[in-house]
């Protein structure tokens, strides 16, 4: 699978601060000994490099510059490209539609091109105007026929200056409506920022185009800093039409492809719902035009947030889920009709979500599906290194083993289709994964396509065959999520309730230990009223009593242990399970087993200063809940340019790979009010960001200049790495993370560290030293001085860490 950490001795000079401009002839030592040469390379005429170090290799240029001056660079190929010694996001995917500004100092200028695909493509130009816009990127609504537009787009404002765009406003008007005014969040400086853009429109009567002029405008100038022109589609509700929102995850404008339900459809019924997730390099509106309209539901697709996006999983899945929420009001849907299926990289889609959240799908689709990055991606071998190590690194990345959640399929129908000549995803995955059910599943069918590819469509009608496919859809139609009342028997496996705890009327809320399976099997008996069942890793669970007769006493038995009498008025009130549609009141009692094995007995509801469903880890969960950076302004001027930079150039890797948009503050301007119940990323350490007494003062770990601490144990040294997640103390839901060092050299080893790339996991607390860029990815331990999981309660003492002395 993915790996956390990589191999590189190029990066170890940046790192060590030893790296130098490179000339023809120059050897790099790699760790193993050999020697790499640099040797010259061509740059044609369109800006273009061909050499075969382009795939996993660098690529270096430089510019003499008689001036200073802001540009526009365009990099297709490269992952980073070190602009003077700082990363910026490059445009790997070779899009076309990227571009930074930089600064051009008057003298030598150093570009560093991190390449991974064996193409690298570079445009620069003279920033003209200083604050422009990039529409090629741009993510738009369509307007709907004879209905009143009220919506957001996405638009990329480039700001090449030196000072942060801040109190701007952007008009847009619609030909033919009034403008609309928004104002702009703050465009950080010599960066980009996708902003929300009101779409404001009468209903319009037919079908076509309408052209749209978007303005930036100054504080309180009424002439536009920079003016566009784009063209929204007016489309009808039997065309695919593309829908917004604003993200919750980080206030980002998103979008979804829908395909409404076609007459004739009965009205006497609620539409079903079908969520279509897209493979690699598609975009939403293609996956969603696969399909045929369907009298009986409505199809959407959501976008992983970009065509490659994260795999369906990290906030490719948010994504998804929150489509699945706005459909759900689009559409008025019939909640017990909800269907899930992809192709390709969606197919994958399809078993993660499918067996993350059982209850909210009736039956599930995978096509031409993977299984998992351990089972397609595989590069490497098992881990090696230090046990412990290993098994704390395995399991943060416990969310993306579908394996793992293999039991919670039997809540739902499984519906396999597969090419069996496919030559992008081996039938093997497909084969598997049925054998794999037949063991214990009753309720799979499972087809191959002779002589099919990865794509194909073997019948005249519309839709492709090989997503749109009608026994697919008949199977779909014999499918329903039953009510909760109907649910006697529960089985349930979750590796992390931060991300999925509940199945229809039980919820998990806490393990014994962090981030390995967490299993419930819990029968009910509504005549008894009686739960039992056996549990295996839960210390604490939630059980609706809702589903049985109010009023008198039940009991709870489980493990074997002798049953806890519940009274009826000793219940909580409760919400209802994640994506759940039934708002009445809800009476649940609480259980915990405070030790492993221990006695079970009844607790009040969840201490929302532990972790749960509500917060907890690993590292990665700082992503959201519109997440903030701020970086550190009080340390030395070039631990200052650090944070300033590495903040910068998260908030670009995640524009870009994300379709994201990112508050990027100073520590001084950073005010805990204004940003109430968000997740904060602090850039730097306790010496050099202001914000961290405020929000980590209290923490069990932390890192200044020269030292490390974690509970009782102690480093002290200048070029250690660290990051690592905790509760953020004036919120009952929000979180705080780290990414800094213990000097510059430490701080700069975080530069690359891919926690924007799905698949790539990191526990609750990580710190790692130079040596880490010298060790094989597999070696768990090369280079890692400690890693590890908080406790429920959020202390090292109750916690499950590695340490190297």
């Amino acid at each position: 699978g993915r790996r956390p950490f990589h191999r590189d001795a190029l990066e170890a000079q940046i790192v060590a601060g030893a790296f130098t401009a490179p000339v023809e002839g120059d050897a790099l030592t790699l760790p193993d000994g050999a020697k790499r040469l640099w040797e010259a390379a061509e740059i044609s005429a369109a800006g273009e490099v061909k050499h075969d170090a382009l795939r996993n290799g660098y690529a270096y240029f430089s510019l003499d510059s008689p001036r200073e001056y802001a540009a526009w660079l365009d990099a297709a190929g490269p992952s980073t490209v070190y602009v003077n010694g700082e990363p910026r996001a490059g445009d790997t995917y070779v899009t076309g539609r990227h571009r930074i500004p930089i600064l051009i100092q008057k003298g030598a200028n150093h570009f560093l091109f991190v390449c991974r695909r064996g193409v690298l493509r570079i445009a620069l130009y003279e920033a003209d105007p200083a604050v422009s816009l990039n529409l090629r990127d741009l993510t738009a609504p369509d307007l709907l026929v004879g209905e009143p537009s009220d919506a957001w787009a996405g638009v990329v404002v480039v700001n090449a200056t030196s000072a942060p765009l801040e109190g701007a406003r952007v008009v847009c008007t619609v030909e033919g409506a009034a403008p609309a005014e928004a104002l702009l969040p703050v465009v950080p400086a010599m960066s980009v920022r996708k902003v929300p853009v009101p779409i404001r429109a009468p209903a319009f009567e037919k079908p076509g185009r309408r052209e749209t002029t978007i303005a930036i405008h100054a504080p309180g100038d009424d002439e536009s800093l920079v003016t566009g022109k784009v063209v929204l589609n007016v489309r009808s509700r039997d065309q695919v039409y593309k829908r917004t929102f604003i993200s919750a995850i980080d206030g980002s404008v998103q979008y979804y492809a829908a395909r409404a339900p076609q007459p004739p459809r009965p009205t006497d019924r609620a539409p079903a719902l079908f969520l279509s997730l897209h493979g690699a390099a598609v975009e939403a509106t293609n996956q969603a035009a696969s399909y045929a309209p369907k009298a009986w539901g409505a199809l959407v697709a959501p976008t992983n947030r970009r065509a490659f996006g994260f795999d369906w999983e990290d906030w490719g899945r948010l994504d998804a889920l929150e489509v699945l929420e706005h459909a759900r009001r689009e559409f008025a849907i019939d909640p017990s009709r909800v269907y899930l299926t992809g192709h390709s990289m969606g197919g994958h889609g399809a078993w993660s979500l499918g067996a993350l959240f059982p209850s909210r799908f009736a039956a599930i689709g995978p096509s031409a599906g993977w299984i998992s990055f351990d089972s397609y991606a595989r590069r490497g071998g098992a881990w090696t290194g230090d046990p412990h190590f290993a098994d704390l690194l395995r399991r943060a990345a416990a969310a993306s083993d579908t394996l793992a959640h293999l039991g919670n399929y039997r809540q739902q129908g499984v519906y396999i289709l597969h090419g069996d000549d496919d030559d992008n995803v081996p039938v093997e995955q497909a084969r598997r994964m049925r054998d794999r059910l037949d063991e214990f599943h009753r309720d799979v069918e499972y087809y191959e396509q002779r002589g099919a590819g990865h794509w194909w469509d073997n019948d005249p009608e519309e839709g492709a065959a090989c997503v749109d496919f009608t026994p697919m859809f008949q199977f779909f139609a014999r499918h329903a999520i039953p009510d909760d009342l109907a649910m006697r028997q529960i089985d349930f496996t979750t590796v992390n309730p931060a991300i999925s705890s509940d199945s229809h009327w039980l919820r998990i809320e806490s393990q014994h230990e962090a981030l390995l399976p967490s299993r419930a099997r819990i029968q009910v008996d509504p005549v008894r009223r009686v739960f039992f069942g056996t549990t295996i890793n839960v210390e604490r669970l939630r059980l609706d009593a809702s589903i049985l007769a109010p009023g008198k006493p039940f009991s709870v038995e489980l493990d074997g242990q002798t049953p806890l009498l519940v009274e009826w008025d000793s219940l909580h009130a409760a919400s209802p399970a994640a994506g759940g549609d039934d708002a009445a009141p809800r009476r649940a009692v609480y259980l915990r087993q405070l030790r492993k094995d221990g006695m079970w007995e009844t607790a009040g509801p969840l201490d929302p200063t532990h972790k749960g469903p509500h917060r907890g880890g690993p590292f990665k969960q700082v992503f959201d809940r519109r997440m903030v950076y701020v970086y550190g302004t009080q340390g030395s001027a070039e631990e200052n340019a650090w944070a300033q930079a590495k903040a910068r150039y998260d908030a670009e890797t995640f524009y870009y790979r994300g379709n994201g948009a990112v508050d990027v503050v100073a520590d001084t301007a950073f005010e805990a009010a204004r940003y109430a119940d968000r997740n904060v990323v602090l850039y730097g350490n306790k010496d050099t960001n202001a914000a961290w007494n405020a929000l980590l003062g209290r923490s069990p770990v932390y890192v200044g200049r020269g030292i490390v601490v974690c509970g009782e144990h102690v480093y002290k040294r200048d070029d250690l790495a660290v990051m690592f997640v905790r509760p953020r103390p004036d919120s009952a839901t929000a979180l705080v993370g780290v990414v800094g060092g213990t000097g510059p050299v430490g701080m700069r080893l975080t530069d690359r560290l891919d926690y924007f790339v799905s698949g790539v996991h990191y526990p609750d607390v990580v710190v790692f030293d130079p040596s880490r860029l010298a060790v094989e990815p597999d070696d768990a331990s090369g280079g890692v001085r400690l890693v590890g999981f908080f406790g429920n309660d959020w202390a090292v003492e109750s916690g499950d860490f590695a340490f190297a002395e």
